[in-house]
């Protein structure tokens, strides 16, 4: 089971996904997990660097994630997109939705 860590950089909750997939088989836990941190944050930046696989359901709770966290008047940027994923957000064009960094310092600094 993939599972999410966090550490609290000053006001950003910074948030690694351990797992190579964010597909069918796993996005009720991921967006388990997510729920219990985005009842308290406001900035999130999340970690993607190990997932080498997304499908239409991992998108859409990413999505839901960001439509939450807006409602709430918080954020979520994305880092560490590994090449496929980048490929698939521009595929579908995520890349206008989601603010998306190569790094968790580009991230942490979009948040300055």
């Amino acid at each position: 089971m993939a599972t999410v860590t966090q550490e609290t950089i000053g006001d950003v909750i910074v948030l690694q996904y351990a797992g190579d997939t964010l597909d069918v088989s796993n996005v009720k836990e991921f967006k388990e997990q997510m729920q219990t941190v985005m009842v308290a944050a406001g900035k999130l930046a999340l970690d993607l660097h190990q997932v080498t696989f997304v499908d239409s359901s991992g998108l859409g709770a990413l999505l839901s994630c960001l439509r939450t966290l807006n409602t709430q008047g918080g954020d979520l940027k994305l880092f560490g997109l590994t090449k496929q994923v980048r490929a698939l957000f521009e595929l579908v064009r995520m890349q206008r939705v989601f603010d998306v960094f190569t790094t968790r310092e580009e991230a942490l600094r979009a948040y300055a």
